[in-house]
């Protein structure tokens, strides 16, 4: 059992060695399928011998590639798109570590101040996610709203949960399937700057956009 372990965390090291080199997604797979092997293999082992440890260790390296979402080909593809859709708009677009795209979008960006109706540009910006989002069947979309600290919860909690769903509805208004979207709204709980200064809270104020594809279903 302890010799099983041994090689697992041996591959687990030669994987972050191999790294070197990688492309961040690539990166991502390889780190993931080693601490997946290594993680089945304990299973394994704490169910009593080698055998398990080892059957334990490959699934655990298919878990640990799929790192929870897929980033392919049409995923690279859109986030290529959503990058030229938002220059100049003051929205950021990234690929997250679970392989998610993101789309951070400033409520200066897309909102008037204590409003929840979307504003021209991000409505353009939205129009061409959509058209991604319609030819990507196994698509999960989370869309969070956030606030700064100025006022209460009573007015921000609200305020940001119907930014998320003027965001959802948008989208699906233009042929998203509503059971691929889900939406939060978490008022001021999250900040990601500074609420002691302007700046710090015009970041603050913010829909967060995630998607995420799953294997093929």
């Amino acid at each position: 059992m302890k010799t099983q372990l041994v090689l697992c965390t041996s591959a687990l090291a030669v994987a972050l060695t191999g790294c070197a080199g990688m492309s961040d997604t690539q990166r991502n797979v390889g780190v993931g399928a080693g601490a997946g092997a290594l993680g089945g293999a304990a299973i394994g082992a704490a169910v009593g011998n080698s055998r398990n440890a080892a059957a334990g260790a490959a699934i655990g390296a298919g878990v640990g590639a799929l790192g929870g979402y897929l980033w392919s080909q049409r995923m690279e593809a859109q986030k290529r798109q959503m990058e030229q859709a938002t220059q100049g708009t003051g929205i950021a677009v990234s690929q997250t570590a679970n392989n998610e795209l993101k789309l951070a979008i400033p409520s200066d960006a897309g909102f008037d101040t204590g409003r929840a109706n979307i504003k021209p540009q991000l409505a353009s910006v939205l129009d061409q996610f959509a058209g991604g989002l319609r030819n990507n069947p196994n698509a999960e979309v989370s869309i969070i709203g956030h606030t700064d600290s100025t006022g209460s919860d009573a007015i921000n909690n609200p305020l940001s949960l119907e930014r998320a769903a003027s965001t959802r509805d948008f989208l699906v208004a233009r042929g998203v399937p509503t059971q691929a979207i889900r939406i939060d709204g978490r008022g001021s709980r999250e900040p990601v700057a500074d609420n002691n200064s302007d700046a710090g809270r015009a970041k603050n104020r913010r829909v967060e956009i995630y998607v995420g594809e799953r294997a093929q279903r």
